[in-house]
C-alpha cells in the first residue's frame, strides 16, 4: 500500500482515489493466507472460500471503506498524527468483508438469483453440485454453503480489523462502534424479514430497516470507525454520524426506487425484484398509502400481489401502480431533503476541506445513482 502510507498535506487528501485498489490489495493479501489455511482443513472448504474471494474480489465499489477513511483523514486527532495510514487501510478493509456477510444471507433470504449481474453465491454453489452429479439435493447444498461462507466472511473481517497493525489504543477507541455495527446490520436484517412477514405497511417500520440494516453499516458507521481511529473529539463523531444517517437512508430510498424501476443490465438484479420478494419498502408504503385514498381497487391489488407476482408482465403492472400512485415523487423528495439535511451536518463538522467536498460529492452519486 505505498502509495497511501503518506498522511494529508493539503489538497486532495492524500491516497483517497486509491482507496479501492488498495483495499483490493489488502483483502488479496487477507484471502491468500487464508485460503492457505482452508487448504489444509480440506477441499469443501478450500472451494466455498475460494467463492467468498470471488465474491468479494469481483465487484463492488469499495464505499464503506473510503468512507472510514474519509473518516480518518478528515478528523482531527492524536490518532490521524500517530497511526499508521497503511495499517488504518487495512483496519477498514474488513468493512468489505461484512458486506459480503450481509449480501451472501441476504441473497439467501430473498432467494435472489443474480448479485452485480452474476449468480448468487448460493446458487453458483448449486450449479456446481448439480453439474458434478453430487448426492442431495443442489439447492440445499448450495444454500447451506453460502451460509457458511458468509459465516467466514464475518469472521475473517474480525481477523481484517484485528490484525490490521493499528494500535491497541485506537482499536479500544472505535470498538463501540466496531461492535455496535455488526449487531446493527444483523439486527437490520432481522427487522426487515418480520416486517415482509407481518405485512406491515408502517413508512416508519421501513424507516427503521433501512437505518439498521442499510445506513449504519454503509456511511455512519465507517464514519464513526474512521474518526474513531483518528481520536476525533465528540462533536466532530456527532456530526459525521448525523451525516451517515441522513445520506445512508437517502441511499437506501434510492436503492428502493432502483429495485422497482431500475435497469436489470446496469443495477445486476431483474427489475421488479422488490416486488417479487415482498420487500416492505417506504417506497411500497408509500404507494399503498396514497393509493388507499386515490384508487381502493388498486391499493387492493398491490397488496394481494406483492411478494406473490413472478411473472414479468405481472411485476410491470404493479410497478405501474407504485409509479401512478405518486409515490416515487414522494420519496424523490424524501432524497433530496435527507441529502440536504446531511450536508448541513458536514458543514457543522468542520473537517479538512478536501475531505468535505469528496464527501460531498459521494453524498450526491450515492443518492442520485443509477446502479
Amino acid at each position: 500500500m505505498s502509495k497511501v502510507t503518506q498522511p494529508h498535506t493539503g489538497g486532495e487528501p492524500a491516497g483517497l482515489t486509491e482507496v479501492p485498489a488498495a483495499v483490493r490489495d489488502a483483502l488479496e493479501a487477507l484471502f491468500d493466507e487464508r485460503l492457505a489455511e482452508a487448504a489444509e482443513i480440506g477441499a469443501p472448504v478450500m472451494s466455498a472460500a475460494a467463492h467468498l474471494r470471488s465474491f468479494v474480489l469481483g465487484g463492488g465499489k469499495r464505499i464503506r471503506p473510503l468512507y472510514a477513511w474519509a473518516g480518518f483523514i478528515g478528523s482531527p486527532g492524536p490518532g490521524r498524527r500517530s497511526e499508521d495510514p497503511a495499517a488504518v487501510l487495512r483496519a477498514v478493509s474488513s468493512l468489505e468483508l461484512i458486506q459480503a456477510c450481509a449480501l451472501i444471507h441476504d441473497d439467501i433470504i430473498d432467494a435472489s438469483d443474480t448479485r452485480r449481474g452474476n449468480p448468487t453465491v448460493h446458487r453458483a454453489v448449486e450449479a456446481e453440485h448439480r453439474s458434478a452429479g453430487l448426492f442431495g439435493d443442489a439447492a440445499d447444498y448450495g444454500r447451506n454453503v453460502a451460509i457458511l461462507a458468509g459465516d467466514l466472511a464475518l469472521m475473517w473481517a474480525e481477523d481484517c480489523w484485528r490484525g490490521s497493525g493499528v494500535s491497541a489504543a485506537a482499536l479500544e477507541r472505535a470498538f463501540q462502534p466496531w461492535r455496535a455495527m455488526r449487531t446493527e446490520v444483523i439486527g437490520g436484517q432481522l427487522l426487515d424479514i418480520a416486517i415482509e412477514a407481518q405485512a406491515d405497511e408502517s413508512i416508519e417500520s421501513a424507516d427503521r430497516v433501512n437505518r439498521y440494516k442499510t445506513a449504519s453499516y454503509t456511511i455512519e458507521r465507517p464514519l464513526h470507525l474512521g474518526a474513531a481511529l483518528a481520536g476525533a473529539p465528540a462533536a466532530t463523531i456527532a456530526a459525521y454520524r448525523a451525516y451517515g444517517r441522513d445520506i445512508g437512508v437517502a441511499f437506501q430510498l434510492r436503492d428502493d426506487i432502483l429495485g422497482v424501476f431500475g435497469d436489470a443490465a446496469v443495477t445486476g438484479k431483474p427489475a421488479g425484484d422488490d416486488l417479487r420478494e415482498g420487500k416492505r419498502t417506504v417506497l411500497l408504503a408509500t404507494a399503498l398509502s396514497l393509493l388507499d385514498a386515490q384508487s381502493p381497487a388498486s391499493a387492493a391489488l398491490l397488496r394481494q400481489r406483492v411478494g406473490r407476482a413472478t411473472d414479468p408482465a405481472e411485476l410491470r403492472e404493479l410497478a405501474g401502480l407504485v409509479e401512478s400512485s405518486g409515490a416515487v415523487d414522494a420519496v424523490e423528495r424524501r432524497i433530496a431533503e435527507l441529502t440536504a439535511s446531511g450536508l448541513a451536518h458536514l458543514d457543522a463538522a468542520r473537517v479538512d476541506p478536501a475531505v468535505a467536498r469528496t464527501l460531498t460529492d459521494l453524498a450526491v452519486r450515492a443518492t442520485e445513482r443509477r446502479a
